[in-house]
């Protein structure tokens, strides 16, 4: 079995060489043939300098160059960063500086919408551009193209250990800018292990890749196609009738998505059971509502539903078996192989039957931590509860900050977040990073972002702010919607603002905003 990233598409290519591994578009790759396109860019990275370790960025969307270079960052030795193509420069330049990436790997309308960002960027020593090569009219560091005739020699690479890094994935906390979740060689090919068990994958299986490659549930559609020899179809999608019609083009057997991508594809037309191909969907980022899981399960009767819940620092943690959806409703399942979930009360003895308790995630899943930030890596990432004393050993696990219970039978649901993290259209997004925002335009004194329940987002976003000192006219609100357009991709961008006449804002005995009173007052919404 694999023992790093980039063998699980190396071993696939020893054994069927000539099966299908990626289509995109018009684009057919078999596993020969893609892991020959790896060979050769492993061979460029390493004759441009690429160091052991080194970040590597790649701002791409979904397309076989984004593929082969994750898997040719990783056979070098080196850590491929992924970044989800809709961000806007500024978010960008903060993962470029954050994990000190070294080489950008992107195309040249990407490295032309970046701007004057990279010269922020004083770590980024080498821009990669994927497409023919035109070099720009103005970069802050060399460009080099993807490809070069002939191609270079093979390279000594750089010896990796399992347990060595292999990627970053950025993804927001409760408080600031996006963390990075490190992960090592061995998160990721037992994640591709455990997913692929449980689904019960195998070479005849077509998974069509919708999800953001930035994402560990959009990149275990990759690794676990890859480990099972399956097809992984990458689909940049515009409207969710797209994914509908790829299904049935490509024969696709496999398909996972978000509770609001759900809610959409529900209500459109499938085709008639007997014809489609779909062999099962999953669902994780949030809890999939009732209605959307009858409504899917009715069009797709041949399909088996998958419910999940995961966290990027620990991958995925439960899933519940389609023959349980029927049985245990709202339930997120139990742990996934090679994991073991706890439920445990404040000081870390396990909880009761129905009795709400954090959840704590332990195994080979649980990630390095986080990239350059040592103090939030301690509140998360702690000793395990359970590791017999005897051993004098620590056990780090992941501390996921939700409150779950167990029933008798070990089933697991989800009761709530104990931070602040707004969950809406399958991202996690940290109030602060909004906050911000509003705040850099000088119209508010004060202003807190929340989410609020949403049937279709999971939630949305709201504002509620206070107009500057010694302003005498209301918000502006339509300015600092303006605001929140150009700085923050679409899914960020607040749907409401709501004015609080108290300067300052409410506070608790901390000092502190009192955003649960907040909340009440101006939005109307008692149950946060």
């Amino acid at each position: 079995m694999p023992e790093f990233f980039h063998d699980l598409l190396f071993e696939t290519a020893h054994r069927a060489p000539r099966r299908e591994a990626l289509v995109h578009r018009e684009t057919r790759l078999n596993y020969e043939e893609l892991a020959g396109e790896v060979y050769q860019i492993t061979a460029r990275l390493l004759q441009l300098g690429l160091q052991r370790l080194d970040r590597v960025a790649v701002y791409l969307e979904k397309r076989p160059e984004t593929i082969s270079s994750f898997f040719s960052i990783s056979h070098a030795g080196a850590v491929f960063v992924p970044i989800n193509p809709i961000l806007k420069p500024d978010q960008i330049a903060h993962i470029l500086n954050d994990c000190q990436v070294r080489f950008l790997i992107t195309s040249s309308p990407r490295l032309e919408a970046l701007g004057e960002v990279l010269a922020q960027c004083p770590a980024l020593s080498a821009t990669i551009l994927v497409d023919p090569f035109q070099p720009p009219a103005i970069t802050h560091s060399p460009c080099h193209p993807w490809k070069i005739s002939p191609p270079p020699p093979a390279m000594p690479l750089h010896r990796t250990i399992p347990t060595d890094m292999a990627a970053i994935l950025y993804t927001s906390g409760s408080t600031g800018k996006p963390k990075g979740v490190v992960l090592s060689h061995l998160n990721l090919v037992t994640g591709a292990k455990s997913v692929a068990q449980y689904l019960n994958l195998t070479q005849e299986d077509r998974l069509l890749s919708v999800l953001p490659l930035s994402f560990d549930y959009g990149l275990n559609q990759i690794t676990t196609a890859f480990l099972s020899g399956a097809c992984a179809v990458l689909l940049n999608h515009l409207l969710p009738l797209d994914i509908i019609k790829e299904i049935r083009r490509e024969s696709i057997t496999g398909l996972a998505a978000v509770p609001p991508l759900w809610i959409q594809l529900s209500s459109l037309t499938w085709p008639d059971p007997p014809s489609c191909s779909l062999r099962y969907y999953t669902n994780s980022g949030g809890a999939m509502p009732e209605r959307t899981l009858e409504l899917l399960r009715s069009k797709l009767p041949g399909a088996r539903p998958y419910l999940m819940y995961g966290l990027t620092e620990a991958f995925r943690s439960t899933y519940l078996p389609p023959e349980e959806v029927d049985r245990r409703p709202g339930s997120i399942g139990k742990a996934i192989p090679y994991a073991e979930i706890l439920v445990v009360r404040e000081d870390g003895t396990p909880c009761v039957a129905h009795e709400p308790g954090e959840l704590v995630h332990r195994g080979p899943l649980v990630a390095l931590g986080y990239w350059n930030d040592l103090e939030k890596t301690a509140e998360r990432f702690k000793p395990a509860p359970s590791l017999p004393a005897q051993l004098m050993l620590t056990e780090i696990a992941v501390w996921s900050g939700d409150t779950v219970k167990r029933d008798e039978d070990g089933f697991l649901y989800f009761v709530g977040r104990r931070d602040e993290m707004i969950k809406t259209s399958g991202y996690r997004v940290s109030p602060t990073e909004i906050e911000e925002v509003v705040y850099a335009t000088g119209l508010v004194d004060e202003v807190i972002a929340v989410g609020l329940p949403d049937p279709v987002l999971g939630q949305s976003i709201a504002l509620v702010a206070t107009p500057p000192k010694g302003a005498e006219a209301p918000l502006n609100d339509a300015e600092i919607l303006r605001a929140c357009q150009r700085t923050l991709p679409a899914f960020m961008v607040p749907q409401r603002i709501a004015c609080c006449p108290e300067s300052p804002m409410p506070r608790n005995n901390n000092g502190k905003i009192d955003r649960k009173r907040v909340i009440a007052l101006y939005l109307n919404h008692p149950a946060l």
